[in-house]
């Protein structure tokens, strides 16, 4: 018969391996890779869809006027009033996903959002526009600060940089293949079905929301504990990775996100960078009036500057988290935008050399404010993350609306673009110069 001591040998549980410190941060490296694959992909595939079904009502602008006579005016008030709905349901819209879980909550968005834009095509008067773009603004609100604060809830902050800036390259990459896509579909589908081609371009742009709403539902977890693909060890080391760095955090409590001058800071440089949308909106346009007059090659035109953005926000991404180094990795891609915009007005009569200076200008927006959310998601944690990190986006969507109703109204009554160029500048370089006043020790870790 066996021994006690056989027995106790044969039935314990091998002791797991010592590792060392390389090997540790080896295993850890390839547990975050784990989860930025799982995770990060789908999320970069959403916002993709969300971004575009944002902004392809600058193309949709070329046909819209052309059939309905909207003004410079009437099409920046539409463009821009999707931010007021936008701005008044942030923060519920984060509280309403802290109650319902991530993965409920963000299908929601996406199945409203694309059920809208779609319904874009049926607009016929100003009122309509007004109307949709309003709704849609309501149904989109929570995205991106739901996103943002799930991703605190698996990262640290030495490892953000690189996965917001993951996340973010959305931006640039539905603009570098959306902008010849929707060239294509205003050339090739007018007439097709009784439908013009600006409402075939809001059909064929808002379906995709819809399917990666309802994959969401079955794909996404709320938490790490929900998470089936990762074990029992994999989860414990990210759930104590997100605890540890909590503690660094500046804002823990939902007062404390309303309370602190650093939180209020944010929120104008926020502000400050997303006035730069209005480019977006104006672009299509705007080469058209210099001279290129093919919708498919304004596309390839637009699509330019966001190559550059992307791999420029991906390579800063990197650099960031590798120095530990915050501001400046966001303020000078902002310093290089407002030079950009501040030569435009010089360029508006030349394809060509407004596609140069639009590069400059709209490649330093993109990538500051990439960059810019390392800021944020560095002090806020905990009750803070929920209500500061909506309340920081919320407050952008102000110059969402803003930026745009002026600088139609300004093109409408000067004439010109050239004035509304040059606020825009100015805003992002005060934008830029507030992000130095972030003090180091609250973001640069």
């Amino acid at each position: 018969m066996p021994t006690q001591a056989q027995l106790q040998s044969a039935t314990s549980i091998p002791a797991p391996p010592v590792l060392n410190a390389p090997d540790l941060a080896e295993s850890e490296d390839a547990v975050y890779a784990k989860v930025t694959r799982r995770l990060i992909s789908f999320l970069f595939i959403c916002f993709a869809f969300a971004f575009l079904d944002r902004i392809n009502v600058g193309f949709a602008k070329i046909g819209m006027q052309a059939d309905l006579g909207f003004s410079e005016a009437v099409f920046g008030l539409g463009a821009g009033i999707f931010f007021v709905s936008y701005f008044l349901l942030e923060v519920p819209s984060n509280l309403l996903l802290e109650r319902f879980g991530a993965r409920r909550w963000i299908a929601r968005i996406m199945v409203t959002w694309g059920l809208l834009s779609m319904a874009t095509l049926f607009v016929k008067t100003p009122a309509q526009f007004y109307v949709v773009r309003l709704l849609l603004g309501a149904a989109e609100a929570g995205f991106f600060p739901g996103v943002m604060l799930y991703l605190t809830q698996w990262y640290p902050a030495s490892r953000r940089s690189r996965v917001i800036t993951l996340f973010m390259a959305a931006i640039p990459v539905s603009s570098i293949f959306g902008g010849p896509l929707s060239g294509w579909v205003l050339r090739s589908f007018d007439g097709h079905a009784g439908l013009a081609a600006w409402q075939w371009l809001y059909l064929i742009e808002g379906m995709p929301a819809v399917l990666l709403g309802l994959i969401t539902l079955r794909y996404l977890p709320d938490t790490i504990g929900h998470a089936k693909w990762l074990n029992a060890g994999e989860k414990r080391l990210l759930q104590d990775r997100v605890a540890s760095d909590a503690r660094h955090a500046v804002a823990h409590r939902v007062r404390d996100a309303f309370r602190s001058p650093i939180v209020w800071l944010l929120a104008f440089i926020n502000f400050a960078f997303l006035a730069g949308i209005t480019l977006a909106f104006w672009m299509p346009s705007l080469l058209r009036t210099a001279g290129e007059k093919d919708t498919v090659q304004i596309g390839w035109m637009i699509s330019a500057p966001y190559v550059l953005a992307t791999i420029g926000m991906l390579l800063l991404g990197r650099t960031s988290d590798a120095s530990g180094e915050r501001r400046w990795h966001s303020a000078l891609p902002g310093f290089v935008s407002a030079a950009g915009l501040a030569v435009m007005p010089w360029t508006l009569n030349d394809p060509m050399l407004l596609l140069v200076a639009s590069t400059v200008a709209i490649c330093g927006n993109v990538i500051a404010n990439a960059l810019y959310w390392n800021l944020p998601t560095a002090v806020l944690t905990a009750g803070a993350a929920t209500v500061g990190l909506a309340f920081i986006n919320a407050f952008g969507q102000i110059a969402g609306f803003a930026s745009p109703a002026l600088f139609g109204w300004l093109f409408t009554s000067t004439g010109s673009a050239t004035l509304g160029l040059g606020i825009l500048a100015g805003c992002i370089a005060l934008g830029s110069t507030a992000v130095l006043l972030m003090p180091k020790h609250a973001v640069n870790r």
